[in-house]
């Protein structure tokens, strides 16, 4: 297991794209018996009002860009998952995450 701080993430859902503003997030890289599954969690994020839409949305599919703290830059499809009263958010990865 890779846990990446990030330093910024970009999502693009609904023809929008934010620049997630954050305290905190981590991507989370997990290999094993030959699969890989990925995740990030993100906390402290400021705009409540994009945590409740997804949070009333059926389309939570977003394209995500992350890039960590150490200047890797991560890129693939994933769900995003709110919780609104710890203005905290999970991307949940669906299918590869690509580094460039």
């Amino acid at each position: 297991m890779e846990m990446i701080p990030l330093a910024a993430i970009t999502i693009t859902f609904n023809n929008r794209i934010e620049q997630l503003v954050f305290t905190s997030a981590e991507l989370v890289v997990v290999s094993d018996y030959g699969s890989r599954l990925w995740y990030a969690n993100v906390d402290g994020i400021e705009d409540e009002e994009l945590l409740h839409w997804f949070g009333h949305s059926e389309d939570i599919q977003v394209e995500l860009i992350a890039t960590a703290r150490d200047g890797r830059v991560f890129e693939g499809i994933a769900y995003l998952h709110p919780n609104e009263p710890h203005k905290a958010a999970a991307l949940r990865g669906d299918g590869l995450l690509n580094e460039r």
